[in-house]
Parts: structure tokens; sequence; C-alpha cells
């Protein structure tokens, strides 16, 4: 009997890492070092774990200062086009939307993250007010993982 090669479909691996903080202003700079130790196991580069340090930053930040959240949930997810960060709030009472500031220095957050991502956009959960903030960084945004 002769041996048939494989047809399987090729899956590749998606490295995935999530951990939840009360949502205060102290687990934003908690939040920024879960998420570069964990890019930093995954052996990503600094120029990517700058970049989504930074955004890790901006999403929390924003759960905290424009929710009624008690916690938040952070969650990285790494697959073969993209790498995506999300943050799960308790919901507040608008979405987010990116606004002028002006010359202001505070509620440029998304204005940076629209800048440095391929795409992002919030999605109720289904569980009351909850939503999930979300920012994807596509492999040729920046040095894959």
């Amino acid at each position: 009997m002769t041996q048939r090669p494989r047809t399987d479909v090729f899956r590749p691996e998606i490295r995935r890492f999530a951990f939840e903080l009360p949502a205060r202003t102290e687990s934003v700079a908690r939040a920024r070092r879960l998420a570069e130790e964990r890019l930093i196991l995954w052996g990503c580069d600094p120029e990517i774990r700058d970049t989504v340090t930074l955004i890790v930053s901006e999403l929390v930040t924003n759960a905290v200062v424009h929710t009624a959240s008690g916690h938040v949930v952070c969650e990285l997810r790494e697959g073969e086009e993209q790498l995506r960060i999300a943050v799960r709030d308790e919901g507040g009472a608008g979405d987010p939307l990116i606004r002028d500031c002006g010359e202001e220095e505070r509620g440029r957050g998304l204005v940076l993250v629209d800048s440095l991502c391929s795409a992002w956009g919030a999605e109720r959960t289904g569980h009351g007010t909850a939503r999930v903030v979300w920012a994807e960084l596509a492999h040729g945004m920046g040095e894959p993982c």
C-alpha cells in the first residue's frame, strides 16, 4: 500500500495572552509592562513592542477614564497576518470616537491609535453595556514577532 501525501490545511499558530486589571489609573503602567513582557517572550522586535505598548496604554487609559468599569481585560493575539490588541471594559455612555482636540494634550489617544494601526474599532459584547475596543497591526506595519 502506498502512502498518500497529507493534504491537511496548514493552520498557523495563534499566540494569545490576556490579563485582567482593576480599572484604576495605576493599572495603565501595569498593562504596559505585562504587554511588553509577553512580547519579549514571543520574540518581538523592540519597534513593534514600543508600538503595541503605546496602543495598550491608550486603550486601557480610555477604558479607565471614560467608563465606569471596575476592571478591564486586555488581550494580545498574534496570528499569521496581524497582531490584535483588545481591551474589554464594562461600558460607558457612548462609543469611542476620534475627536478634534485642538492644542489640548488630552484626548489624542485614538488619534494615535488610528495613525499606528491598520484598523481599530469598538463592539458591544452582548453582556449589558460591556464593550471591546480593539486595534490591529498588520505584520507589514512593523516587524512580525
